[in-house]
């Protein structure tokens, strides 16, 4: 009894001094391969399906692109001094028609919602859509058969910027003036006013302002916006594993993983950085790769600063030789909570009791 208890006082005392120099081992070995004053070039790489766009030579993001969270400032602007190509009549337009030999004719109206006027012996007729010119020459062909006289008349529109003083007055009693703040919503929607919901997430700002220009420019023409980034949700990277504070951390510009790491704290004890790994979506999916950080560090041959991209994943493991020994604490642990104790002085090599 006494010596079946020894031995496995014996075999866990072994394994313990084994896991102590097994770390002990694990911490050597970490000499920089350059020589004092040297230089050496060690330049930057990162995913192979974004090596061409990132990271770029001025240290900058390709382009922001707009995520859930993000606030933009609409600036909406009315640029009625643009000169047009053409000028259609539209609704709300006032449109003048006179008759040079029938003036009692003449009349002055506001082109109703539904696009049209009415107008003396023919009726109703459609106005919206259509220029100056085409209105008269279609006047003109209505009225050939019922006026005696020759059919000389013209058209003017004396009125037509109704719209856009209304739009004006409307955004300056607003308390921001003529700007708008719309926040993207975690669906990548942004109402927008008047132009109603946009899908703007993953969008670049000229690429959203292309579709909303488009869209304001048909409910009044000459109408479109600027657009700002008043506040956004931020770029950001996490970091987990060995480090000293877990977390997601904010990347205002592009940085590497030994950058990443050091925003968590730095490395704790037992961290394995040969073997760091890296996940970043690709379309609908996650690809990982493994980075040995540690050659870097140590300026070894081919080693380069391995580029992190925002929302990516970076995890530093734990060592092998750090696991055994966090199993032997616990095992440890469990032994010392039994009343069994250990040392490490020479009765782990040489017992008396069984010689």
């Amino acid at each position: 009894m006494i010596r079946a208890w020894i031995k496995k006082r014996r075999f866990f005392s072994l394994l313990i001094l084994w896991s102590v120099l097994a770390v002990f081992a694990a911490s050597c070995g970490t000499k920089s391969n350059l020589s004092p004053e040297e230089e050496v070039l060690i330049k930057g790489t990162t995913f192979s399906f974004d090596k061409k766009a990132y990271p770029s030579d001025q240290n900058l993001f390709p382009a922001y692109k707009l995520v859930p969270g993000d606030i933009l400032d609409v600036l909406f602007q009315v640029r009625s001094w643009e000169k047009k190509d053409e000028f259609r009549i539209a609704i709300d337009h006032t449109i003048t028609v006179k008759f040079i030999h029938a003036p009692s004719l003449n009349e002055t109206q506001n082109v109703k919602p539904d696009g049209k006027i009415t107008l003396p012996y023919i009726g109703e007729m459609m106005v919206a859509g259509m220029t100056v010119k085409e209105v008269t020459d279609e006047l003109k062909n209505r009225y050939k058969g019922i006026l005696r006289e020759p059919v000389d008349l013209y058209v003017t529109v004396p009125e037509y910027s109704t719209q856009i003083k209304d739009f004006k007055n409307d955004l300056h009693t607003a308390p921001r003036g003529l700007s708008r703040l719309v926040t993207v919503r975690p669906d990548g929607f942004c109402t927008f006013p008047i132009a109603g919901d946009v899908y703007v997430a993953t969008r670049t700002i000229p690429e959203v302002k292309v579709i909303l220009d488009k869209r304001y420019d048909a409910f009044l023409p000459g109408l479109n916006v600027d657009l700002f980034l008043e506040k956004h949700s931020g770029a950001t990277v996490y970091v987990l594993g060995q480090v000293a504070q877990p977390g997601a951390y904010k990347m205002p510009k592009p940085i590497n993983v030994i950058q990443a790491i050091t925003l968590a704290g730095g490395t704790r004890p037992g961290a394995d950085l040969k073997k760091t790994l890296v996940f970043r979506l690709c379309k609908n999916d996650r690809v990982a790769t493994q980075v040995d950080v540690e050659a870097t560090l140590l300026v070894e041959d081919k080693s380069a600063f391995f580029y992190v991209y925002p929302d990516d994943i970076v995890y530093v493991p734990p060592s092998r030789s750090y696991q055994i020994a966090e199993i032997m604490s616990e095992i440890n642990q469990i032994l010392m909570f039994r009343g069994w104790g250990f040392s490490f002085g020479n009765s782990l090599y040489r017992d008396p009791i069984l010689e």
